[in-house]
């Protein structure tokens, strides 16, 4: 048996969660810089949502395809890179809109194939995901805290240029990186994949989840300006965005004791509960520096271990090579649906009370996930106790 290849796969998940920890909290704040207004924002943000529709499953039949599926990585990876290079230059409007479909589309596509690979490679061990995927989680906090020191003293429109070379190592990391031998699992639950996507469980996780997401969308895409109407610093706006993944670093080094125990579906409850307390403390407490302290300091919850419990849920009903397409249908219908309706909805919300409203529907949404989960998903002989 092969050993595993933790320092190339951690390396994939840090270069590329490096880069979101700079795309997802200042993001909006370039996008300001340049001149647009709240609607102009949503819509655009909403396509990097809008992208993960299509691009995970689209890639993953690709890859699927492939007598070398590896390669799709590659492509995909260098593809984002040279999409993004074409933020650097000065443009017009219309333009950043075309250039940020192409780049969201490449992006979003090459994560959902290499989770696929991080399973095929781990196999009987999935509980071990956590302290691989653990290095995103670093990846992400370093660039979050450092950038939103950098954006204060250099302004926001310096943020492509400070972002390019976190992809271009992406890229590298992906050519480093090997497919893993896939054993076909022979057994009635991957005789086929939509057979099993029609079962009850699998039906209720796709749709917690995309609730789930769909609860992140004022977080994703209005966070940073609803903090700096409340007179945050953008420094500090690094600091809070950084305080939940430092909490997200310890789940994901400790999830493996856990999945030991306890059923995987018991912490996709936990988490989905947390986020409803999150949104509506960050609704109703926004200038409360303590309160906001703790409402990040829960993303490792309502985000990591979410996360950790669905890739869990996702290896146990997709086995084997159904594991790739199974990727590709949770990024595109959670993530990617639920993400870009989040965004709009978010958007439309936020005339409402600045950003207040779009909270407390976003802890609605994650409140009615929790109950499908409790309902459908939770094994009723220990729900019960």
């Amino acid at each position: 048996m092969n050993a595993l290849p933790i320092a190339r796969l951690s390396s994939f998940y840090f270069f590329y969660y490096a880069a979101l920890g700079a795309f997802t909290p200042y993001w909006s704040l370039y996008l300001q810089s340049r001149g647009m207004g709240i609607t102009a924002i949503s819509v655009m943000m909403s396509l990097w949502y809008a992208t993960r529709v299509v691009a995970p499953s689209t890639w993953a039949t690709l890859a699927a395809a492939s007598p070398r599926p590896i390669r799709w990585l590659r492509a995909g990876s260098v593809l984002t890179v040279l999409a993004f290079a074409c933020f650097l230059p000065a443009q017009p409007a219309w333009a950043m809109f075309v250039v940020m479909v192409a780049f969201c589309f490449f992006y979003n596509a090459v994560m959902p194939q290499f989770e696929a690979i991080t399973l095929g490679h781990l196999g009987d061990d999935s509980h071990r995901y956590g302290t691989i995927r653990v290095w995103g989680s670093i990846g992400f906090i370093l660039v979050t805290a450092s950038f939103g020191w950098l954006i204060e003293r250099h302004g926001a429109g310096k943020l492509p240029w400070l972002m390019l070379p976190l992809f271009a190592l992406m890229a590298a990391s992906a050519f480093a990186n090997r497919q893993p031998h896939l054993v076909e699992v022979r057994s009635e639950a991957a005789s086929g994949f939509w057979p099993i996507v029609r079962q009850p469980p699998v039906l209720a996780f796709f749709a917690a989840a995309f609730l789930e997401q769909l609860s992140f969308g004022p977080y994703y895409t209005f966070f940073s300006v609803y903090m700096d109407a409340h007179g945050y610093a953008t420094s500090t706006l690094g600091l809070l965005w950084t305080v939940g993944v430092v909490f997200e670093v310890a789940v994901f080094f400790s999830i493996a004791g856990f999945f030991r125990r306890w059923d995987a579906s018991w912490l996709l409850l936990l988490s989905m509960a947390s986020a409803v307390l999150r949104w509506w403390a960050t609704a109703l407490w926004p200038g409360d520096m303590a309160v906001m302290l703790v409402a990040q300091a829960t993303h490792a919850l309502s985000f990591a271990a979410f996360f950790a419990a669905s890739m869990q849920l996702l290896a146990r009903y997709f086995p084997g090579k159904l594991n790739g397409h199974a990727q590709g249908l949770f990024y595109g219908f959670s993530s990617g649906l639920g993400g870009v309706l989040g965004a709009l909805i978010a958007g439309q919300l936020w005339r409402f009370g600045d950003g207040r409203v779009a909270f407390l529907a976003a802890g609605g949404f994650a409140l009615a996930g929790t109950l499908i989960a409790w309902w459908w998903l939770v094994p009723r002989s220990d729900a019960r106790r």
